[in-house]
């Protein structure tokens, strides 16, 4: 794609016929199934937020043992982004969805109802499971279920559902403590709000799962179980039948193999990993160490340590996740325009210049009983900073990874690579939100590395990803493999 002005199989500058018009919101309407798990993904996430301080207060745990409570989805995340590629190679890609949304269900009940912090970490972490596989089948559905010319915008899709979930739990928790006078008061059944603010998340759970019997299978699975007939129906809806054949022979010759998918499809023939992997794993690193999920996952407990009520860090952290979305819908109308690589490159500056903001301003706050305090305009401008941050990674590093992640693997692979790399990124997650409670009184040097991550995301993105706007997924284990190859650095 270097150097060429229409990459192999860009569909996106070719007139639309009815018949692709109506294929078209076909993809829309499953893609739009397929990430409701982003939706629970971003809700069992966030939910922690409103959370932490009664977690902490009603167990009467330490710093420590906070950190490790909030980050404990984390673990099991890390383990269901690795076993969800394999897993959805052997039963398929819709079998998956139902056992994510098994999963949501069970964390929501239980963390909602455990009586000790052990319990509610182990439930966590089985949603957790959820959240990591739900990270995986998402993305590698919905670009295997869409046409070329829509597929970053339907991939964006994701990382719309993820941030929506992440205000629907800022705003559930709100009303919640609004209602009961705090998020450690009793709310109805006996139990707080903080338990409530998980027993919400059972609903969308249910839906998720019901929905998942409305979506047909991806039709490359169905290419690569055998299953031409069904495979020939799922794309004639998908696709229309323009060059139905052509494309089911281009699919199976990318997936011809004798034996089953393994972890060992992701080394090259001549020994190491596949550079493309190192890439994916890169990208999905990258997006955790600028530290956003400490926004997400600790604002009301940073906006109340610089001097602003609980109220005010509550509305101030629904404020934020308005913003991710409103930004993020500024995404899905630009990739599939300017491409992946330029809005990652803007996201990355953006969020070096914010970051690098707020670690000059809490590296100078006056300590007040331990805690960092901001008066005046201080505080004014680390907020701003904090929400144009949001908006800088909202506009690009969020939506745009889980495109290229869905879409940047050749199709032998993708399964494999793409949970190894969602493994990496929240291997990463966690450690950023594990290590953040031990960083309160020492703020500045937290988002100082945060803002020097962002700066060599950008040098990351600069020098090792490739485009991939309007390439067919056919086309991946040719040009991008071999681009990625040609840079030995990376392998």
């Amino acid at each position: 794609m270097a150097g060429s002005n229409a990459p192999v199989g860009d569909e996106s500058s070719l007139p639309i016929s009815d018949e692709d018009f109506s294929s078209g919101r076909t993809a829309v309407r499953i893609a739009s199934v397929a990430a409701l798990g982003g939706l629970l993904f971003g809700y069992d996430s966030a939910v922690i937020n409103g959370a932490v301080d009664s977690i902490q207060e009603d167990f009467n745990i330490d710093n420590a043992k906070l950190g490790f409570a909030v980050a404990s989805a984390l673990l099991g995340a890390a383990v269901g982004a690795m076993s969800a590629g394999r897993i959805a190679d052997a039963i398929g890609r819709i079998s998956v969805m139902k056992i994510a949304a098994l999963f949501f269900l069970v964390s929501a009940i239980g963390t909602a109802l455990a009586p000790n912090v052990w319990l509610v970490v182990t439930f966590r972490v089985v949603g957790g499971i959820g959240v990591g596989v739900a990270s995986v089948i998402a993305p590698a559905y919905i670009a295997e279920t869409s046409p070329p010319g829509i597929r970053g915008r339907l991939g964006s899709l994701q990382q719309l559902a993820i941030v929506s979930g992440i205000f629907l739990s800022f705003a559930v928790n709100w009303v919640l403590q609004h209602i009961a006078g705090g998020p450690n008061e009793p709310l109805a059944l006996g139990l707080d709000a903080w338990r409530w603010m998980f027993m919400v998340m059972a609903i969308p759970a249910l839906l998720y799962g019901g929905l998942a019997f409305t979506i047909p299978e991806s039709p490359r699975y169905l290419v690569a179980s055998h299953k031409i007939p069904e495979a020939r129906r799922v794309l004639t809806m998908l696709l229309g039948k323009k060059n139905l054949e052509i494309t089911i022979d281009r699919i199976r010759e990318t997936l011809e193999r004798e034996d089953k998918p393994s972890w060992k499809d992701l080394r090259k023939p001549t020994g190491g990993i596949y550079g493309i992997v190192w890439v994916g794993l890169g990208l999905s690193v990258f997006q955790q160490f600028v530290g956003i999920n400490v926004i997400f996952y600790y604002s009301n407990v940073l906006w109340q340590a610089v001097g602003f009520s609980a109220d005010q860090s509550a509305v101030y952290t629904v404020i934020t996740s308005v913003i991710n979305v409103a930004t993020t819908l500024i995404a899905i109308a630009l990739i599939d325009k300017i491409g992946r690589k330029p809005l990652l490159l803007i996201g990355s500056s953006g969020m070096a210049v914010t970051l690098i903001t707020m670690s000059i301003i809490f590296a100078n706050a006056t300590l007040v009983d331990g805690k960092p305090s901001l008066p005046g305009a201080s505080g004014v401008i680390a907020l701003i900073a904090a929400n144009l941050f949001v908006v800088s990674f909202g506009m690009s590093w969020g939506p745009v990874v889980w495109v290229l992640l869905g879409e940047m693997f050749p199709n032998r692979i993708r399964a494999a690579a793409l949970g190894l790399a969602a493994a990496g990124q929240w291997a990463a997650n966690w450690l950023i939100t594990v290590t953040f409670p031990g960083l309160r009184e020492h703020l500045g040097l937290a988002y100082g590395f945060y803002g020097l991550c962002a700066v060599l995301s950008g040098l990351f993105v600069w020098r090792w990803v490739q485009e991939t706007k309007g390439v067919s997924l056919e086309d991946m284990h040719g040009d991008i493999v071999h681009q990625a190859e040609a840079k030995p650095a990376v392998s």
